[in-house]
């Protein structure tokens, strides 16, 4: 306890955390842990709360290997196919989403990266929600390089989403069909280019404490305030079909740790959460202060009104933007 104390006032401090402070904070008890980085969230965040959603605006095929993905060609899953949706039901979806108070809304796209006609589709479809709609637009579209992503932002698109997913270390154990460095230089193209950035990775798929720890300070060091966590969600078909989920204890420990490591972002649970039993309340309660609502790409989510009625239970304010 004097220990978990003495990281807490270091965290407050703005100090930061060394690799070995962070693997002996993983092992303090559960309880504690989570009620010191519920206290470091809002002392350093408040009670602000960032919804976002997404919407699967081109689906399946895609040409690369990541082992938990069911819309990987490298794998034989259940999985819809379907090319770059048409801009009126992208902005329906975008309005609809507004209405209900979400306040970022994220067009996600299948494949190593968008061709030169899915960008000119994919800026039509955001200078069409950006004329009509009320809500911050981000995008996931693979692999971009900064002239791509300069073009996003003139057309209105705010913040470019791409886990790291794992350590560099554990990454090859993923995905061989790009790497780790391939996904940096994405991050870097759009800040490079003056966007905002979305990253984050699953928790699960195998690998060690290190290997969640070492993610967090990549994404530290790329000044990354906008941080997905993923429960692995098996999807049949794929390598990781048979592992069996991470209980709730140990991912709302791994929330915890993200809050002492990266004390003033927005931890945001993101797919998986629907196999928490909580729907992931217990999480809120241990340092994260955003959320992926609605259906995730291809699997079902949590309603918006549930989402607001449980974030409204514990004194949060879905306002977001405390940066």
């Amino acid at each position: 306890m004097i220990f978990l104390e003495k990281c807490k006032a270091k965290v407050l401090a703005r100090d930061t955390l060394s690799p070995s402070e962070a693997r002996s904070l993983y092992d303090e008890p559960l309880e504690p842990l989570c009620h010191a980085a519920n206290d470091i969230r809002q002392v350093l965040c408040g009670n602000a709360f960032d919804l976002c959603a997404i919407i699967n605006a081109k689906s399946g095929r895609c040409s690369e290997d990541c082992k938990y993905c069911a819309q990987s060609v490298h794998y034989h899953t259940v999985c819809q196919e379907y090319p770059f949706l048409a801009s009126e039901q992208i902005v329906h979806q975008a309005r609809r989403l507004a209405e209900q108070g979400v306040l970022r809304y994220s067009l996600v796209t299948s494949g190593r990266t968008l061709n030169h006609g899915e960008l000119e589709e994919v800026c039509q479809a955001v200078q069409a929600i950006k004329k009509s709609v009320p809500i911050r637009v981000c995008g996931s579209f693979g692999l971009l390089v900064k002239e791509q992503c300069s073009q996003l932002l003139a057309a209105g698109l705010e913040r470019i989403h791409n886990n790291l997913e794992t350590s560099e270390r554990n990454f090859p154990n993923v995905c061989t069909t790009h790497g780790y460095h391939d996904k940096i230089l994405t991050i870097q193209a759009a800040q490079g280019a003056g966007m905002e950035v979305c990253s984050g990775g699953i928790f699960g798929m195998g690998e060690s404490v290190e290997d969640r720890i070492d993610l967090a300070f990549s994404l530290k060091k790329l000044g990354v305030r906008s941080v997905p966590m993923n429960l692995l969600n098996p999807v049949k078909g794929t390598p990781y079909e048979t592992i069996v989920p991470l209980e709730s204890e140990e991912f709302r420990r791994i929330v915890a740790v993200y809050r002492f490591l990266l004390p003033d972002a927005w931890l945001r649970l993101a797919g998986g959460r629907g196999l928490l039993k909580d729907k992931g309340r217990a999480c809120f309660r241990s340092g994260a202060n955003a959320a992926i609502t609605g259906d995730m790409l291809t699997t079902a989510g949590i309603s918006v009104e549930t989402d607001k009625r449980m974030l409204e239970e514990l004194g949060f304010e879905v306002n977001g933007f405390h940066e």
